[in-house]
């Protein structure tokens, strides 16, 4: 392996962080941090008409979410800066005329007009899209006259003809693609902007990146890094293409299959330990069994020789199921914290505000155990906030009890618990149990009526520690607007 281990994650600022890029930063983040290397932040954003404002910002944001640090970037500095692709213009252009010196590139004139009609005619023919060659071999005298007819060129690489190409991937093994399946590809935009081709091998270079850690989707284009690196006369460094995230579908996840962005499972409530476990074991894993993992067991086991060959299902019942095994492991006030931002958004515009912190503190406990994810905190927990909740009469009276029989017990409730001077858990079992037997009512049935009577459903957290937390001003004036319901039924 060389050493040191410089890895780069290189993100396109054309839109916000998929998760698929941020497994891809993942993988780098675990391989700097596992030997010890370094981590660069490379922002990519040549491509000027697809730059979406924010998304740079955007980025960052959820790396540094999911604790995923760099030594090296924008924000930080570093010996090899700037970071900024956009910033490093010049050092593409002298690297693409360069090539154009020597014979390994050259000027291509054609329109947009004419590249469509050339495609749209090898379409129609059945033959394989790619650029014809037509400036290849343009003459001096041809060239001035397209120059001097103000047609700005863009800079194709000059693909042998014959022969082959390959590399050994890390993952692949051996891949090989013969050089009459790739066209003459543009190295810079007639705008002076660099192609991701170009850029990128002047960069990695340039940074001294020791391993390249990217998406499957990418292999394709490897043997046009490596002519280049060859042109230049660089060293390429060693190749990782990790297999792409898949829908339930085992079609390439896309956001028809969801929220995909990495700051909309934020937004959801899903915590970052829960992420980072998630996304590290889609196509990586330490056996066939091991399904959590801390930040330092992924650290310290990571190989780039257990990334899988096939591609990963997202399976977002799992995702689900992990966050909520990771929410029951917070303690009370670290699960306190997290959803009262959660439940300030989430809960009715009814409900007053500021929230009662000391009040959610009594709920913690009882909700914990059943949410998972934190935005899920204002739903099951909406009845310890609202004035009274709405329900119909009729799921008031449970299974074999008349509307008769349900009003005297419900009567009955309001009269025992307005004579406790305390309204804990075991005063409140005590109570009610021995009501149960007086009322010659089973305590399932009985217990039933007093939770739909107090929370307007009919599962909640224990009942008794819900009404101990609601407390006996909402509880007995809940148990009044049931009795009323049934009378005017």
């Amino acid at each position: 392996m060389p050493q040191p281990v410089r890895v780069r994650f290189a993100p396109s600022p054309t839109g916000y962080p998929h998760v698929g890029n941020i497994r891809t930063a993942m993988f780098n983040w675990l391989m700097a941090r596992h030997t010890g290397g370094r981590l660069i932040l490379r922002v990519e954003d040549t491509d000027v008409a697809r730059r979406v404002e924010g998304a740079v910002e955007a980025i960052m944001d959820g790396l540094r979410w999911l604790g995923l640090d760099w030594d090296e970037g924008p924000d930080v500095g570093g010996d090899y800066g700037p970071y900024y692709q956009s910033q490093r213009v010049e050092l593409y252009q002298q690297a693409a005329g360069r090539l154009v010196a020597q014979g390994d590139a050259y000027y291509c004139y054609c329109s947009s007009e004419r590249l469509e009609q050339m495609r749209a005619e090898q379409v129609r023919r059945k033959q394989p899209t790619g650029y014809d060659r037509h400036c290849r071999e343009l003459s001096p005298q041809e060239r001035a006259q397209k120059e001097a007819g103000g047609i700005k060129p863009v800079v194709r690489f000059k693909v042998p003809l014959e022969g082959r190409t390959g590399f050994n991937d890390l993952i692949w093994g051996d891949v090989v693609f013969e050089h009459s399946t790739i066209d003459d590809f543009v190295i810079l935009k007639s705008d002076g902007y660099p192609t991701y081709h170009l850029a990128n091998v002047v960069d990695d270079h340039a940074m001294e990146i020791s391993h390249v850690i990217r998406a499957e989707e990418w292999i394709s284009s490897t043997p046009r890094h490596l002519l280049l690196y060859r042109a230049l006369g660089l060293e390429p460094p060693l190749y990782v293409h990790h297999p792409m995230i898949l829908g339930p579908d085992r079609a390439k996840l896309s956001k028809r299959h969801g929220a995909v962005s990495i700051l909309d499972y934020r937004k959801q409530g899903y915590l970052p330990e829960t992420m980072f476990n998630f996304l590290a074991l889609i196509g990586w894993s330490l056996d066939d069994r091991t399904e959590l993992m801390s930040r330092q067991e992924l650290v310290e086991n990571f190989s780039l020789e257990r990334i899988g060959r096939t591609g990963a299902i997202f399976n977002r019942d799992k995702l689900e199921w992990m966050n909520g095994v990771y929410i029951r492991k917070l303690s009370y006030e670290d699960l306190l914290r997290k959803i009262m931002p959660f439940l300030e958004s989430g809960l009715p515009k009814e409900v007053k505000r500021p929230l009662d912190k000391d009040y959610i503190r009594q709920m913690v406990p009882l909700i914990q155990e059943r949410i998972n994810t934190l935005e899920e905190a204002a739903i099951y927990a909406d009845f310890f906030f609202i004035d009274t909740p709405e329900y119909e009469a009729s799921i008031l009276a449970g299974k074999k009890m008349t509307r008769e029989a349900v009003l005297a017990a419900l009567k009955a409730a309001e009269k025992g618990l307005s004579l406790l001077e305390s309204f804990n858990h075991d005063l409140l079992e005590d109570t009610l149990r021995h009501l149960a037997g007086d009322l010659g009512l089973k305590t399932g049935q009985f217990f039933g009526l007093l939770r739909t009577a107090t929370t307007g459903r009919n599962a909640t957290p224990p009942l008794f520690d819900t009404m101990a937390v609601l407390g006996k001003e909402r509880c007995l004036k809940r148990i009044k607007v049931a009795i009323a319901k049934l009378s005017n039924n």
